[in-house]
């Protein structure tokens, strides 16, 4: 089962994410800009209960040992990790020559210190004060927690189904709340976090595991996309309208279960989404590589060579750091990511049928 419209969500996530980084680089409008496009930030949680629907759909009835353990993260090692490295590596080394040469604006010091914490993929865990090297990375690190707890998932789920499922969530949330209280994540609120954007993260991986629970166990008779997309709309509408974040978090979580129990229900019903799989495919690419893009058309062409000219508007030339980001995502997730990855994952083990929570 191939989710369109999630993988058409997730780019368009990615691409607002963009968006708001290369914003903040406008000599006018930014204000007005980064503070609309900040709204939307809970997207990020859409990203985390997609993956955690999509891995407890595939992988629940798979993983029954620990060598079927250890072939799951060494296959999503295989998947997160090359870009990541190569990322990492490319401002390690902006961050080395920084060094060299004395730049007293460019944080290396910090970078070269978050380095060792980002090749083992520990910066998400409040390992780090601030967000270092590739800033938007933190993800990567989020997503290995998740995985590597996802065995607490399916011993939830096979002690009690959905409601072990439930309790886990909320023994979770129940922990984040508490240490919000006690001023634990300098965000504020664990909704918002990023240096310790894992534990945030586990929580909409529980989420969207429960989703595949439901959509799996088809306990809701949904076959129209409508619902979804009154639901999507809701959720957008309480991020620009600055709801509370439990308002909104819920209607991303129904929106994500009308959605997938439509899908389910009549797959070829988004057969006209399949001309964007090749673009959709490489979200993540285009979330890990923009800053890549941002310090070589912004950070150095723009503000040293384009700006001080005056001779382009920056929404004019905008345009062409994301074309750019999307090419060179698509290019390293043909040429980079699937070779390195396929090294990593090794041979290809044979498999059962196709794993569905409902029968875990």
């Amino acid at each position: 089962m191939h989710f369109r419209v999630f993988d058409c969500w997730r780019l368009t996530a990615a691409m607002l994410i963009m968006a708001y980084h290369f914003l903040f680089f406008a000599p006018y409008g930014v204000e007005a800009g980064t503070q609309f496009l900040h709204r939307l930030l809970p997207l990020l949680d859409m990203f985390f209960m997609i993956s955690g629907f999509l891995i407890a759909s595939r992988y629940a009835t798979r993983i029954a040992s620990v060598a079927d353990y250890a072939n799951f993260m060494r296959r999503r090692i295989a998947r997160l990790y090359p870009l990541h490295f190569l990322t990492t590596m490319f401002f390690a080394a902006i961050a080395l020559v920084a060094l060299v040469v004395g730049s007293a604006h460019h944080p290396w010091a910090r970078d070269l210190a978050a380095l060792p914490l980002h090749l083992l993929a520990l910066h998400g865990l409040g390992t780090t004060d601030e967000l270092a090297l590739n800033y938007p990375s933190w993800s990567v690190s989020a997503e290995f927690f998740a995985y590597a707890l996802f065995p607490v998932i399916l011993l939830a789920f096979r002690w009690k189904g959905l409601a072990g499922l439930f309790a886990l969530l909320a023994v979770w949330v129940g922990g984040l709340e508490y240490a919000s209280w006690r001023g634990v994540f300098p965000s504020g609120h664990w909704t918002g976090a990023d240096t310790m954007g894992a534990y945030r993260a586990f929580a909409d991986f529980i989420a969207g595991s429960a989703i595949a629970v439901v959509v799996g166990r088809r306990m809701i008779s949904i076959t129209a996309h409508w619902p979804g997309i009154v639901l999507s709309v809701a959720a957008v509408a309480a991020m620009i309208l600055q709801a509370p974040p439990y308002p909104t978090l819920l209607l991303l979580a129904l929106a994500l279960t009308a959605t997938a129990l439509a899908e389910t229900a009549r797959p070829d019903s988004t057969a006209m989404l399949a001309p964007l799989m090749p673009v959709t495919r490489v979200s993540f690419g285009i979330y890990l590589l923009h800053p890549v893009m941002e310090f070589v058309f912004l950070t150095v062409i723009w503000q040293r060579v384009l700006e001080p000219l005056g001779i382009i508007s920056f929404y004019v030339y905008w345009t062409l750091p994301m074309v750019a980001t999307v090419a060179v995502a698509m290019l390293s997730d043909h040429f980079v990511e699937r070779r390195f990855g396929g090294w990593i994952a090794g041979p290809r083990r044979p498999e059962g049928k196709p794993a569905r929570m409902a029968s875990a």
